[in-house]
């Protein structure tokens, strides 16, 4: 009698195939849900609280644009500002979304899970690659559905300060979509920092300080050096609140130099992690 031994079967490791680990991993972490559900609730809490806000400051003051001393808040007065209150939210759910794609990739050398990642797939491009498609669908889709379910929440309530609302106009469009490349920024960038840091707590770290901190800091020096306040233009949290909002925060940059500013920071993270990523030692 003679046993044959089966010869043992090799798959192949493909782009999908680590995309597919990648979403079962991601959403295995409590700490995903948390951030998703903190990120939804925060983002329509303040987007209809800032509502009614504006809708009760204009009904109190009337037109502010004809008070003494006011005509600067005239823009509150205009149609396409109620849509820009939904976007108020957005420097919070791009530091929340910010935090998950840190985690993403910060996470697998906190728990060590990096050697076991990296021998099942030796190419560590492909599996950065993976972690930003996976970045970009979930934290796109996040705040998509967060700027939608504010738009249906925060309807009646500028409807009853006869605030103009409306899901078709450009200033909503433009909250909805650009306000979306901003928290996708935002989220490439955290994830970026998890890949450069590889730590939790240092990526979150300079990612706060980079959307909250740097901005006071350029602004203060702004007053005393007059480049430092054109600097302040090209900062990711700038860049995507005067693309969302153009209203609340102008800027004096054509759209062309906006979306460059936004694929700069980006591209440069990324592609640093990436460089750092295939020559460093994985630990």
């Amino acid at each position: 009698m003679t046993t044959q031994i089966q010869t043992p079967l090799r798959g192949k490791v493909t782009l999908l195939g680590v995309l597919r680990s990648e979403v079962i991993r991601m959403f295995a972490l409590k700490s995903t849900g948390i951030l998703i559900a903190l990120a939804v609730v925060l983002y329509v809490a303040i987007s209809a609280g800032a509502t009614w806000a504006v809708g009760s400051l204009l009904e109190n003051m009337g037109d502010p644009s004809q008070m003494q001393g006011m005509e600067g808040m005239g823009v509150m007065s205009d149609p396409g500002f109620a849509s820009e209150t939904l976007g108020s939210g957005l420097v919070f759910n791009q530091l929340i979304l910010g935090v998950l794609g840190v985690l993403l990739f910060s996470g697998e050398f906190t728990t060590g899970s990096a050697v076991s990642t990296f021998l099942a797939s030796p190419q560590r491009l492909r599996v950065l690659t993976a972690k930003t498609i996976l970045t970009v669908v979930l934290t796109g889709v996040i705040q998509v559905i967060s700027t939608l379910i504010a738009f249906i929440v925060s309807k009646p309530i500028a409807e009853n300060y006869n605030m103009t609302l409306e899901f078709v106009s450009s200033s909503f469009q433009s909250v909805l979509w650009y306000g979306t490349l901003a928290v996708i920024m935002a989220a490439l960038i955290g994830l970026a920092l998890g890949v450069l840091l590889r730590s939790s707590a240092g990526g979150i770290t300079v990612l706060a300080g980079v959307f909250f901190v740097l901005p006071i800091i350029i602004s203060i020096f702004g007053s005393y050096v007059d480049w430092m306040s054109n600097v302040s233009a090209f900062l990711p949290d700038q860049l995507g609140m005067s693309l969302a909002t153009p209203l609340s925060v102008p800027t004096d940059l054509e759209l062309w130099q906006q979306l460059l500013g936004v694929a700069g920071w980006i591209v440069l993270p990324l592609t640093a992690g990436g460089i750092l990523l295939a020559k460093r030692d994985i630990k």
